[in-house]
């Protein structure tokens, strides 16, 4: 008799339990409630069809929640990526400490991000550190810290993004450049060519697939940003920290407005699709290095 459980499903089971109990149920589930006006005090949703995803367009707190979360994604990914390829380059070398700086790079990367928020939370506060030192440079402050103030609070937050996540993509782009055949570079440096033709003609076409993972990665983690809105910020002042992600959360946990919350998700979830898929475009996903 045939037997319907092999040992492999067997042994994969409390993988494709997990997939499906906590993964792809509550995808298609929540995916279903964006259509309804479902919310926790009232357990039989009606069907609304797309009336979730037209307020949306026309509520002001997503519309500034999503432009919120653009600025972040746009002001924090060049950046993280730059800094990350030149602090490579850097220890990639023969220098001393190496292994040093980069262990103290990475380091931020893998603390806890509550407790590096609240770190700086200190720090941006008006008798914190950051503060203390503008004063002595001459540098105006807002008078009640930088979190309590529009215009310092949201590029506040996006500084210390950068802080922590660049040590994350240096080791990857380190792996990147270790990979690459050195006899390519000893060939170049017998042709006479100078370092900048190195970079440019043998360091970043070998870099693009590193690149391109780098730049996806950091893509749908910015749009994704909620622990330091949460611990530094609540979306304020004046909702000019307010995110996608937060205002999903305060939606549906706090508002307990289910269906709406899961339109927002499925909005944010369609941006960072359309995002990704243009990056694979623009850096040439499944073509070779010589192209």
């Amino acid at each position: 008799m045939r037997k319907i459980f092999s040992p492999t499903l067997l042994f994969l089971s409390p993988w494709l339990m997990t997939l499906i109990l906590f993964w792809l149920f509550p995808l298609i589930y929540s995916l279903y409630l964006s259509f309804t006006d479902y919310t926790v005090l009232n357990p039989y949703p009606n069907f609304i069809g797309v009336q979730n995803y037209l307020n949306l367009f026309s509520d002001p707190d997503f519309l500034t929640a999503l432009k919120n979360t653009s600025l972040f994604v746009a002001g924090t990914i060049p950046f993280t990526t730059i800094i990350a390829l030149f602090l490579a380059l850097i220890v990639n070398q023969k220098i001393p400490l190496k292994d040093f700086f980069r262990a103290g790079f990475f380091l931020p990367s893998i603390t806890s991000m509550v407790v590096i928020a609240l770190i700086f939370t200190n720090l941006y506060s008006k008798d914190g550190y950051l503060t203390f030192l503008c004063h002595l440079l001459g540098i105006p402050t807002p008078e009640k810290g930088f979190l309590f103030s529009t215009s310092t609070a949201l590029p506040s937050i996006m500084l210390m993004d950068v802080w922590v996540s660049f040590g994350y993509y240096l080791i990857l782009y380190l792996a990147a450049l270790q990979a690459i055949p050195q006899e390519l570079y000893e060939a170049a440096e017998i042709s006479g060519a100078s370092f900048w033709q190195k970079f440019r003609y043998i360091t970043l076409p070998y870099l693009r697939p590193m690149t391109l993972l780098i730049v996806l990665l950091n893509t749908i983690r910015s749009f994704q940003i909620f622990i330091e809105i949460f611990v530094m910020t609540k979306g304020g002042p004046l909702n000019s920290t307010l995110t996608v992600v937060y205002s999903v959360y305060e939606n549906g946990l706090v508002r307990f407005q289910m269906g709406y919350a899961s339109a927002m998700a499925y909005v944010l979830f369609f941006i960072i699709m359309i995002f990704s898929l243009l990056q694979m475009k623009v850096f040439g996903l499944g073509k070779g290095v010589e192209e």
